[in-house]
């Protein structure tokens, strides 16, 4: 599959929300707020047209399984593989990883980030909870961070950046192209984050040095 950017220089970039499961909304808002041509994908064709793609919050094994059934799984893949800048929140960050500790033994990731994440880390939905999140390359003060059901990074490889953490706690991560985040940055209004990962597309560092290229795998 080709990895030449759909959008002409000085257009704005086209980034999808995969939208099978999930606060896909609220994700195509913040991307069209941050200067985005935001677009739902849910087909591999729908894939193929887009310059960067978010992976939002929902339920990972549920997300897991309809890629399958929609034909995305190795697509999605094969263009994570090739350099396609991708950021994840909540759930998407479990589908980014490489390894996944607590989920069910068959569930699949599109990998993209060498590190191993730990579902509901922080806890069930009753737990959920708001911190302020110090991010790196992020001016301006702390990220309102909205923690649902989430996820935390036990470990990472060598070429994975730690962006933040929350009580010792790995919770922001960039490998490459490829972002991750615990919380839910679209829920606050504050679109920082998504501004920060619509500049990684832009700015064409799909081929950055370390980028994207995280093994694939099942949970184990």
């Amino acid at each position: 599959m080709s990895t030449l950017p759909v959008s002409s220089a000085g257009d704005p970039p086209v980034i999808g929300v995969l939208a099978l499961q999930g606060d896909v909304r609220e994700h195509l808002h913040a991307l069209a707020e941050s200067g985005a041509r935001a677009r739902p994908v849910r087909r591999p064709e729908e894939l193929a047209e887009v310059d960067g793609l978010v992976i939002p919050g929902g339920e990972s094994t549920t997300m897991s399984k309809l890629a399958v059934i929609f034909g995305l799984l190795e697509p999605l893949r094969e263009r994570i593989r090739d350099g396609l800048p991708v950021y994840g929140t909540c759930a998407g960050m479990i589908m980014l990883a490489n390894k996944i500790l607590d989920g069910r033994d068959d569930q699949e990731t599109f990998g993209g980030i060498d590190m191993i994440v730990r579902r509901n880390a922080f806890g069930r939905q009753n737990e959920s909870f708001e911190a302020a999140v110090d991010i790196a390359g992020i001016d301006d003060g702390p990220v309102e961070g909205v923690f649902i059901r989430a996820p935390w990074v036990e470990s990472v490889g060598g070429d994975v950046e730690v962006l933040a953490t929350h009580e010792g706690h790995m919770v922001a991560v960039r490998q490459g192209a490829v972002l991750a985040t615990s919380f839910h940055p679209e829920l606050t209004g504050d679109h920082r984050v998504h501004a920060l990962f619509v500049g990684m597309v832009s700015g064409g560092q799909r081929s950055a040095p370390g980028g994207g290229h995280g093994e694939v795998g099942r949970s184990r």
